[in-house]
């Protein structure tokens, strides 16, 4: 979806009650609609990425930021997919690399292990957005502890624990 006139209806759908913004239930089963199904930890992940004012729901001008992202995302799986359903690992690394993502070894294979979730090595459209919400989750998070932007961070106890729990999916 990109055509702002669309987004709006779309938005406006969702938001059945005329809000002005959606809950993550509400996204979960719009997604769903679009045979995106991911658990609701997932997409409260989604909505906490986008959601500038911590609400903890998604405005309409939250929601363009989200689908903007989920655009680049679908498209560097669809560059990769051939048609299969799913990328491979060596798929996932080059397609994270075109969004901008750079791991190393170990942080790639870690990740990729904790999103394969049938551990077969194969990752649907759902899977891959998954570990790329996760990814840009704890890129914004250390973004946020590396204020002189060195690309490496001093946390302490307290630190890491609010780190870890809110790149929790």
């Amino acid at each position: 979806m990109e055509n702002s006139t669309v987004l709006r209806e779309w938005f406006a759908r969702v938001d059945s009650a005329n809000t002005g913004s959606i809950t993550a239930p509400q996204l979960k089963n719009a997604l769903a609609v679009g045979n995106l199904d991911f658990p609701i930890s997932v997409v409260q992940q989604m909505i906490r990425m986008y959601d500038f004012d911590r609400n903890g729901t998604m405005s309409f001008e939250e929601f363009v930021a989200l689908n903007k992202f989920l655009l680049k995302v679908q498209q560097a799986f669809s560059d990769r997919e051939r048609g299969r359903g799913y990328i491979v690992p060596d798929d996932v690394h080059e397609a994270l690399v075109k969004i901008g993502f750079s791991l190393d070894s170990p942080a790639f294979y870690t990740v990729c292990e904790s999103f394969d979730q049938k551990k077969k090595g194969m990752f649907r459209l759902d899977d891959f957005i998954s570990l790329c919400i996760f990814l840009q989750s704890a890129r914004n998070l250390f973004n946020s502890f590396d204020t002189a932007k060195q690309g490496r961070v001093t946390l302490d106890l307290n630190q890491f624990v609010f780190c870890t729990a809110n790149c929790r999916i």
